[in-house]
């Protein structure tokens, strides 16, 4: 049996808002995450995938709150654990995060080797000044990080240099998952580039166990992530290998959303673009059934009253809708037929 770095069975979570409202912007999700993978995360924005990413770390904060579920990191449970021991001994060390925007985390006042010292006082390791420094300097350099920055204000770098000098920082207690949300977001095409290469490094040297990468652009998630879930309105909508999910993606959502990207690869780069009509559904209010339905080109009555549940396909597949895997295949079939036509 394959050694599980991650696991969530059927997490829940919510946001509570002013008037009281209960917001489920994680719905009874569950998904693995093998040692020494990568798993994507995909889907429009407010379809839940950063707050997915902040659930899973197991430290809420109004107005997010946990609801139910479990979240298993290395065959530990930490769900509903207090948010001191979660902040003291699995943030950092177990899971670590980067936030979007992660180029504003370092504090401007105090330089990088101060932002570590810090980090490290937060888990009461006994390590000294040096111990750390050397450490520091160690890692940075693996990473292809020049040591001086360690004597560096946050001010002083590129917008690219801090995303990776942030990144560094969020590996040095060696956590066993790293989430990486947006990371290469607001940055340019060289930035990008050396911020996914040392993604790659990271768990290529065993510096991570796994990671789970999110980003609104899908072409990298075929090239960085062994495997893809797509997230529709709080639920797993789909999910396989990266391969499966961008070239023959199964639910209606995200074969329209895979056909509303620019792919360079053999087999979706002359595949004309389209998009997906329609908005999310309020969750505060979800809709009884499928909560694609209102936007899906294929609805079915039964649709709109029927709770949809996942369809485990085999081979790690599964999609979540009332039309068979091969009802489906045959509708994608004759619209290509038609578009070749």
């Amino acid at each position: 049996m394959a050694n599980v770095s991650l696991e969530v069975n059927e997490l829940t979570t919510k946001y509570v808002t002013r008037f009281r409202e209960d917001v489920y912007a994680v719905d009874h999700v569950s998904l693995k995450v093998e040692a020494g993978k990568s798993l994507g995360i995909a889907g429009e924005s407010g379809c839940g995938k950063s707050t997915l990413a902040l659930s899973l770390m197991g430290y809420y904060f109004p107005p997010l709150y946990y609801t139910s579920g479990e979240i298993i990191i290395n065959g530990r449970n930490i769900s509903g654990l207090k948010p001191d021991d979660v902040r003291k001994s699995i943030l950092g060390t177990e899971i670590a995060y980067i936030p979007q925007a992660a180029m504003n985390a370092l504090n401007p006042t105090i330089k990088v080797i101060r932002f570590i010292e810090d980090v490290v006082q937060a888990h009461g390791l006994d390590l000294t000044k040096k111990d750390i420094y050397d450490r520091a300097r160690q890692l940075f350099e693996t990473l292809g990080l020049p040591a001086e920055v360690l004597q560096k204000y946050s001010v002083e770098l590129s917008g690219g240099m801090k995303q990776r000098t942030v990144i560094a920082v969020s590996v040095f207690l060696s956590p066993k998952v790293l989430i990486a949300d947006e990371p290469s977001s607001a940055l340019d095409v060289t930035s990008q580039k050396m911020v996914i290469k040392m993604l790659r490094q990271l768990m290529e040297s065993g510096m991570i166990n796994s990671m789970l990468f999110i980003t609104h652009e899908l072409p990298l998630l075929y090239n960085v992530t062994d495997d893809i879930v797509v997230m529709y309105a709080g639920q797993i909508v789909e999910r396989g290998s990266a391969k499966e999910t961008v070239f023959d993606s199964l639910h209606p959502y995200a074969k329209g959303l895979m056909g509303s990207i620019i792919v360079p690869e053999k087999g979706l780069r002359d595949h004309k673009l389209t998009a997906i009509p329609g908005v999310p559904p309020n969750l505060k209010k979800p809709p009884l059934g499928c909560r694609f339905a209102e936007r899906c080109k294929y609805v079915r009555p039964e649709c709109r009253v029927t709770s949809v549940a996942l369809r485990d396909i085999g081979g790690g597949r599964a999609y979540r809708c009332v039309l068979p895997e091969q009802e489906l295949r045959e509708i994608y079939a004759r619209e290509a037929d038609a578009h070749v036509r």
